[in-house]
């Protein structure tokens, strides 16, 4: 059986969907392959976002910002917006498969100390695991072959 592709978009392509495409492939990697990606790409991966998943046993390496721009012509079976800027403006052609929003803070907006901010990333990653993964797992669930 292949494995079912998602694409989490947001705007930077530096906290959220960066964490989403990592957790997933961690978490659901049997069943999913997760690529993510910005419609404006801050060009890297937040620190915090890093060590946020390293936090949890999760693989950082090869997590890089990328534009949607580089996955053009390609299918996914669902495509998950994180934030509400992508949402609105989401690639028509991104829409070959099921489009979802599932929406959480910009944690690189948070302010205060290393640690305050810290806080809403691990916030927002535990909100990744918890509402994407049981959103896959309901997707696999009740669509065998295609979102």
């Amino acid at each position: 059986m292949r494995k079912r592709r998602v694409l989490v978009l947001c705007t930077g392509n530096s906290c959220r969907s960066q964490m989403a495409e990592a957790i997933i492939n961690h978490d659901l990697g049997d069943a999913w392959e997760a690529v993510s990606a910005g419609t404006n790409p801050s060009g890297s991966v937040h620190p915090l976002a890093l060590r946020a998943l390293e936090e949890i046993g999760v693989p950082t390496t090869g997590l890089q910002s990328k534009s949607t721009a580089a996955f053009r012509g390609q299918s996914f079976d669902v495509v998950i917006t994180v934030c509400d800027d992508a949402a609105e403006n989401c690639p028509v052609w991104l829409g070959s498969g099921k489009v979802v929003h599932i929406g959480f803070p910009d944690p690189a907006k948070a302010e205060g100390s290393e640690e305050e901010r810290m806080r809403l990333f691990r916030d927002v990653r535990d909100g990744i695991r918890k509402r994407i993964g049981e959103y896959l797992k309901t997707v696999s669930e009740t669509s065998p072959h295609r979102a």
